[in-house]
């Protein structure tokens, strides 16, 4: 299978895994707004087939506009603080039929022409789709169990008790982004590579997890945005709905309240660098491409690839410790890191998507590395970089 073919063949298979999604939304439930700052379902239902006309027909091969209202209703998302809401209506918005017979018009159209595209284009087709699917994700996961249908789950795991040890982490250096823009892709922000000196540091072996963070909250700390309390028990907001507060599972925030229970706890968040050391880095100095090794990621190294709805126990999946024995650096959730999202030496933006990374660098967002359960698994490269406001609540981190 040539480069191309295997592109292509990813596109239709990233196509499938948001079609899914999509199919989850019960039929009256597209003009809701289960995320207050974000856009409703109906929007994300035509912004991924008007993105790839964008830029792949429009941008790359000079099409005409196929619908220009629609080309334009659906081109951009948004990224506005916590609590700037948008002033649209449910009636501002196409009917649900009108959309899908326009996203099928356009792979029509699109598909008879994919290989012409330029491939660095199909590649950001294929990504753009798949981090659409992880935040098409967490949207329909703040959803009430009754406007969605969600398919059967596989039960709850258990695991064992983690043991919160610290491991030290010994001086070396960290190998930041990617080496070569002719070679593997990447987003404008992973380049240029560099290599960074790193003291040495300690950092827990797991995961925090929600009964750490629950002594945080007897303290007088605000709970977390996916619990909620029944009376004297907490409960975990699960895809299916409300469950048992799951004790072993990592706690998901904001980065501020990362930032405050690390302040609580006497510690301090990782910077970006330190997550490279501990996630990448090996006592002889090589650097790995994951933290535990070359072997591509399966289901064995950690909880990502879309394999779960929601989280599993933290010290569940120790083939994926890194050289250092730090477990689920990839994997189960984002990790905030305490580094501002700026732009690396050299940083060049796409001449075809210069918007892509070069408006978040305004000081107003945190780098995660990582992964979480629906991260697909050609984001885990080394290299990749998300980010998010301090005070966003919704994302799995």
């Amino acid at each position: 299978m040539t480069p191309r073919t295997h592109l292509v063949q990813a596109l239709r298979e990233a196509r499938a895994r948001t079609d899914e999604l999509f199919a989850m939304v019960r039929a009256d439930s597209f003009y809701d707004r289960p995320i207050p700052e974000r856009h409703r379902p109906i929007f994300y239902l035509g912004h991924l087939e008007a993105f790839d006309w964008n830029q792949l027909a429009q941008g790359a091969l000079g099409f005409a506009p196929f619908r220009a209202s629609f080309d334009r209703l659906f081109a951009f998302g948004i990224d506005p603080p916590v609590g700037q809401l948008p002033d649209d209506k449910a009636s501002d918005w196409p009917s649900v039929n009108e959309v899908i017979t326009y996203n099928q018009q356009i792979r029509r159209t699109l598909d008879d022409v994919l290989d012409r595209a330029p491939e660095p284009m199909l590649h950001v087709a294929v990504e753009h789709r798949l981090m659409h699917a992880e935040t098409f994700a967490y949207l329909l996961h703040h959803a009430p169990p009754d406007r969605k249908s969600v398919p059967p789950t596989t039960p709850h795991l258990s695991g064992p008790a983690p043991l919160h040890a610290m491991i030290e982490i010994p001086a070396g250096t960290a190998t930041l982004g990617s080496h070569s823009r002719n070679g593997a892709f990447g987003w404008d922000n992973e380049f240029n590579a560099h290599t960074v000196s790193v003291p040495s540091f300690a950092i827990s072996k797991h995961k925090v997890t929600n009964g750490q963070y629950l002594e945080f909250v007897q303290d007088g700390a605000a709970p977390p945005p996916f619990w909620t309390k029944r009376g004297e028990r907490w409960h975990w907001r699960a895809m299916g709905g409300d469950i048992p507060l799951p004790l072993d599972w990592p706690v998901y925030v904001t980065w501020m309240q990362a930032l405050n229970y690390a302040q609580w706890a006497g510690m301090a968040l990782p910077t970006e660098t330190q997550f490279h050391r501990a996630a990448y880095g090996t006592p002889n100095g090589e650097e790995r491409s994951y933290p535990w090794g070359e072997d591509p990621p399966d289901e064995r190294r950690g909880n990502f690839d879309f394999r779960h709805w929601d989280p599993i126990p933290v010290a569940t999946t120790p083939q994926g410790d890194s050289a250092f024995g730090v477990s689920q650096l990839v994997g189960n959730g984002w990790e905030w890191t305490s580094t501002v999202f700026r732009p690396f030496p050299g940083f060049q933006p796409f001449p075809f998507y210069p918007g892509y990374s070069a408006p978040f660098f305004d000081g107003a967002h945190y780098v995660l590395k990582g992964a979480s359960p629906r991260t697909a698994a050609r984001l885990l490269r080394r290299s990749f970089r998300n980010w998010f406001r301090p005070r966003y609540p919704y994302v799995y981190a």
